[in-house]
């Protein structure tokens, strides 16, 4: 594909991936609320369409950020190859992870609403309702840190190369080195609410921002082949 291709393509993916992670992340919220185990099954039992409608929308998420790895990866590798092929490989990650953890939501779904011979006892269900709650949130922030990785290191490039402009490269660099300094620490346990949720902001700007440049004014071309 040629360099507005792979930049309009980069521009959609961006807005698909937001238009879909985040309310698929609010039905994931919604649908398991509760205080104790047994309540959030319980809540989850009564919103199970919903958690099924989140795993759609979490596995397209999985696709749009495939698509930014190469798509990024196109519009960057003239500034650097390696850093570029690193980016993409953190953006693989970023869905390969997400992918292997949106089953637990048919799990959480299924272990909800399980009845009869199929239900499993009081306390097996407690077990398998704390793994299952659990796992989503611990692969989600590792799919984050290396979505932030992957992001920081397209931003410099797409800087280095004035790809877009300065301003909005900067933003994209800020955005970035603050969530790579933050998800380490909410994974250990030393961030938590409301700074968690507030250090994303930057990013959905620069990422709203970006994508809509992509669409509508395409990448400048690197040096190397406006020389040619």
């Amino acid at each position: 594909m040629t360099l507005r291709t792979n930049a309009r393509v980069a521009g959609f993916a961006f807005l698909l991936y937001i238009a879909v992670a985040l309310p698929a992340m609010i039905l994931e919220t919604r649908a398991g609320k509760g205080e104790g185990i047994a309540e959030k099954l319980a809540n989850i039992a009564q919103h199970a369409s919903q958690l099924r409608l989140a795993f759609v929308l979490a596995l397209v998420g999985c696709f749009c950020a495939l698509v930014l790895a190469v798509t990024l990866y196109a519009i960057t590798r003239d500034q650097d190859p390696d850093l570029a092929m690193l980016g993409l490989t953190c953006r693989v990650a970023e869905g390969v992870i997400g992918a292997v953890s949106i089953p637990s939501l048919l799990e959480k779904a299924w272990l909800a609403t399980a009845a009869g011979a199929d239900a499993p006892d009081p306390a097996a269900a407690n077990a398998l309702g704390a793994m299952l709650l659990k796992m989503p949130e611990s692969s989600g922030n590792m799919a984050a840190t290396f979505f932030a990785v992957g992001s920081t290191i397209f931003a410099c490039l797409m800087l280095r190369g004035r790809l877009i402009p300065v301003a909005l490269a900067w933003l994209g660099v800020f955005a970035s080195v603050l969530t790579v300094v933050c998800l380490p620490l909410q994974l250990i346990g030393v961030l938590g609410s409301p700074i968690t949720e507030l250090m994303w902001m930057p990013m959905l700007a620069f990422e709203v921002v970006l994508a809509v440049w992509l669409i509508v004014k395409g990448v400048s071309a690197p040096p190397r082949r406006q020389a040619v």
